[in-house]
């Protein structure tokens, strides 16, 4: 290997690397800054029920619609490689189909009104 491809090669890892970097800092002064309000709020005689609001998840159905799409994209990625790894790129097709299935299933009986029993 030349000098030329190594720098090449740890060009490309540092620029892959610096966002990943950069959401994890992001994400380490969040919480500082959530952990410092809480204990001010704290020290000034705040409860804590009133500090935190719930968290309001989103419905199951779209997380697995969003990996199922991630999923088939990841396969669809592999299969126009051409790498020797084509089986690995269908079982990844299907197991992103499947959890496509999941989500629009889940999305129905999300949908569905409630009925009082």
């Amino acid at each position: 290997m030349h000098v030329q491809e190594g720098f090449a090669i740890l060009l490309v890892l540092v620029g892959l690397a610096c966002p990943v970097i950069v959401l994890g800092v992001v994400y380490y002064m969040k919480k500082r800054m959530e952990h410092k309000q809480i204990m001010a709020a704290v020290d000034k005689g705040t409860a804590l029920s009133e500090l935190m609001h719930p968290r309001q998840k989103s419905p199951l159905w779209i997380k697995s619609i969003c990996l199922g799409v991630a999923t088939l994209v990841i396969a669809f990625g592999l299969v126009m490689s051409s790498q020797p790894g084509t089986i690995i790129a269908f079982v990844l097709a299907g197991v992103g189909a499947a959890w496509i299935v999941r989500g629009l299933l889940l999305r129905r009986e999300h949908l569905q009104p409630k009925v009082a029993a």
